[in-house]
């Protein structure tokens, strides 16, 4: 196992080299150069427009070849851990980065623990009452959590409560240190969102593995030893259901470094999601190039941590 996880981590150098290359190279293709909107925000124009577009380049480093750009930025990475500065606050990315992290991985983290707390139980209790009312209303409620788009149902969340009741919810973020349970407060309601937006699709592929493990021999086998349901659902037939389910999580787990876009901008939440819309719609590439290679790097230790992770669950799986 060690040299396959060496391996991998090797492999990690290519594929985040080649990420941070075509980020680099295609968020300066979106129209509307960053300079021009500069200029045309502090009011710059007429015949001085050339003069202070050159004084605002240099003062860039955009005076020099695209490859010096990348060169130097690589090198302020690889050397220094300094993924540079933002174009408009001249703060450090990564200082950017720190600030709204938490909130990404805090709204993330419990988005997913609603999410598996919904989603497993259901497909267990659905696959075992095959074609029950309770089946049913378990495939009803994954089909209606895939339909329903989370920021239309954000949107609702916010708009009807302040309607009825007057009722809105808190739109400054309250630090978790200072008021633990008025930050729980806060973010319950977009996590169970988030998290019921997720668990549809998890559901539905529990119930559909749970199926497939509770007809095998073995399973048959348990059933005739008469062993308690408990017994022959938790030790038996769960453990091999999950392996499709650790692949699932181990796609939403990348919600804990990216954050959602649109429960971030319907909540008002301050995280990572926010952050790159905001440094996407201003063309501050050093922000959105950062969060990016943080993202694919996060993205391609996720997936390993996924890999080893099946090892665990089936001792049949080997690393070679």
């Amino acid at each position: 196992m060690r040299i396959y996880i060496i391996r991998r981590l090797l492999l990690m150098i290519p594929t985040i080299f080649f990420v941070s290359l075509i980020v680099f190279m295609l968020i300066r293709i979106i129209p509307g150069n960053v300079v021009d909107i500069m200029i045309s925000q502090f009011g710059m124009a007429g015949t001085t427009q050339v003069v202070d577009r050159k004084a605002v380049e240099h003062e860039l480093g955009w005076d020099v070849p695209f490859y010096i750009q990348y060169g130097k930025w690589v090198e302020g990475i690889v050397v220094h851990g300094d993924f540079g500065k933002s174009l408009w606050h001249q703060q450090s990315v990564l200082d950017e980065i720190k600030e709204r992290w938490p909130v990404t991985f805090e709204l993330g983290l419990l988005g997913i623990l609603v999410s598996q707390a919904i989603a497993i139980p259901i497909g267990i209790l659905s696959a075992l009452r095959q074609d029950s009312w309770s089946d049913y209303l378990g495939r009803s409620v994954a089909i209606m959590a895939i339909a329903l788009p989370s920021f239309w149902v954000g949107t609702l969340v916010i708009v009807y409560p302040s309607i009825w009741w007057g009722y809105m919810p808190s739109l400054s973020l309250i630090s978790f240190t200072a008021n633990p349970i008025g930050n729980l407060q806060m973010f319950i309601i977009p996590a169970i969102i988030l998290g019921m937006s997720m668990a549809g699709g998890t559901m539905r592929i529990m119930r559909t593995m749970m199926l497939e493990v509770l007809r095998q021999d073995y399973i048959r086998t348990a059933w005739a030893k008469g062993l308690r349901e408990r017994t022959v659902v938790v030790r038996h037939a769960l453990k091999n259901a999950l392996i499709p389910i650790i692949t699932i999580i181990g796609y939403q787990l990348p919600i804990v470094v990216g954050g959602t876009v649109w429960i971030e901008q319907i909540f008002s939440l301050p995280g990572m999601g926010r952050l790159m819309i905001d440094a996407t719609s201003q063309r501050d590439y050093t922000v959105v190039s950062g969060i990016m290679v943080i993202y694919a790097a996060a993205m391609v230790l996720v997936n390993l941590g996924v890999d080893l992770t099946y090892g665990l669950v089936d001792p049949r799986i080997q690393y070679k």
